[in-house]
């Protein structure tokens, strides 16, 4: 089997590698609901023998829990009352890579599936593979890039808990936006993160600072959204462990203080399966009705998927006008006020979707976009006029601003149970409804700092 590129190993490879005594560790894991890995570490010798060709199996409550890992109530395939069975984890054999980072160890993604090796329709990264099979079936690819920002502190994330994750020192004291002097002051953060990265088998392509203090981004180069939504979930991990191997923590929340929120842009383009430009007309030099209608769709559909764009509580603090963090649903020219900004030309032409945060799960971002641009393509959705000056102030229909907003236009979308199905969508109704419910719970230090004595 080819891999994705000369960094990934085969699965023959990765045995030999076993077999000599170079690797003897295998992280298996798949991508869950909040967009972490989860898995097993499994000894090599015992995966040689035991996993390869046949896989391994993890309790299928890994998809009905909250952050927390609580289990918790109201989730069709997984309950008290269903016995807590086991899902398979199917190996991607693509995916093998390493990570050197860690001694002697090697990851490989997996896709999940019943014992009846029926699919697991409400796993994240099958829930993309059926939008991306949507994109093939018309003769495409879809192309993406994720551009995660995270801020980053001298903290370990052992003092950050104790600390209650407040008064913790960022890495910068300072906005160091492009900054040369601001990154180099946390190089070997960012340097290690960069090296290890590009070792496990991505293709780095730089750091720079960003507004709120310590805060940076690392960039990649796009790929297909398949590859590029596994590698946005192996750097999100890892970047955590590099930091703490440093002594160091760094968090991917949407908005961590009152300053500039964290943001993931995601870049998105359709081609054709041998590479031709599906966005771009080469003989007009312009964007082609596909491409607008593509947009329209994104567009039309922004309000119905953003509980997946959005998906804590803390992702609708990041909206706020005049942040660079959009709040109004319209498309620009190179427009950074905009939720859509359209940039380059030729095989260079792509969409940025602006509304995802740090927090984002890529793999139901990306499929609800594709699955908003087909809907656009389908039904030959008009791309309304371009957004000239500053959104914030347009007057144009607004992105939602709370989660339970956000739950509500998700429930009630066509266009979603249309794409995703309405086992999915009440699944992730669920997780919304989880939250919810546990914030609305809480008392927060806000609350006791103004009620105690005053009210």
């Amino acid at each position: 089997m080819s891999t994705r590129n000369e960094r990934h190993l085969t699965m023959g490879n990765l045995v030999d590698r076993i077999r000599m005594g170079a690797i003897d560790t295998v992280i298996v894991g798949f991508t869950d609901m909040q967009g972490r890995l989860q898995g097993k570490r499994l000894h090599g010798n015992y995966f040689v023998d035991h996993v390869v060709g046949h896989g391994t199996e993890g309790c299928n409550y890994l998809l009905a829990v909250d952050v927390d890992m609580n289990t918790v109530d109201g989730y069709a395939i997984s309950s008290w009352e269903r016995g807590y069975g086991d899902m398979e984890f199917v190996l991607d054999e693509a995916t093998i890579r390493l990570l050197t980072h860690l001694p002697a160890t090697a990851l490989i993604q997996c896709d999940l599936v019943w014992p009846d090796h029926s699919p697991v329709l409400q796993s994240p990264r099958g829930i993309l593979a059926r939008q991306l099979e949507r994109v093939a079936d018309r003769g495409w690819t879809a192309l993406s890039g994720t551009e995660l920002e995270f801020v980053a502190f001298t903290d370990t994330y052992e003092a950050a808990h104790d600390a209650g994750y407040r008064g913790l020192t960022p890495v910068n004291q300072y906005n160091v936006d492009y900054s040369i002097l601001g990154t180099s002051r946390v190089e070997p953060l960012l340097r290690d993160i960069r090296n290890h990265m590009y070792a496990a088998g991505m293709n780095v392509e730089g750091a720079k600072g960003e507004c709120n203090f310590g805060q940076h981004e690392i960039g990649f180069l796009f790929d297909e959204a398949m590859v590029t939504a596994d590698n946005h979930a192996v750097y999100k991990n890892a970047a955590k462990e590099i930091a703490a191997q440093h002594g160091q923590s760094l968090t991917f929340m949407a908005k961590y203080n009152q300053r500039e929120g964290s943001s993931c842009h995601i870049h998105l383009s359709l081609r054709g399966l041998d590479g031709e430009l599906v966005f771009w007309d080469a003989e007009s030099g312009q964007r082609t009705a596909l491409y607008d209608q593509f947009v329209a769709g994104v567009l039309a559909t922004t309000a119905d998927f953003t509980l997946l764009y959005a998906p804590n509580i803390n992702s609708y603090k990041r909206f706020a006008d005049g942040s660079f963090a959009p709040t109004t649903i319209a498309w620009g020219m190179d427009n950074r006020t905009c939720a859509v900004r359209l940039v380059g030309r030729g095989a260079g032409a792509r969409m940025e979707n602006r509304v995802p945060g740090a927090d984002v799960n890529p793999y139901l971002a990306l499929a609800s976009m594709i699955a908003g641009g087909l809907h656009g393509i389908e039904n030959e959705l008009e791309l309304g006029p371009e957004l000239v000056g500053n959104a914030y102030a347009s007057g144009l229909p607004k992105v939602p601003t709370t989660m339970g907003e956000a739950r509500e236009r998700f429930a009630n979308s066509a266009v979603a149970r249309g794409a995703l199905g309405d086992e999915v969508v009440e699944h992730y109704l669920n997780m919304a409804d989880v939250e919810l419910n546990a914030y609305n719970a809480a008392v927060t230090d806000w609350e006791l700092q103004r009620g105690f004595e005053r009210l």
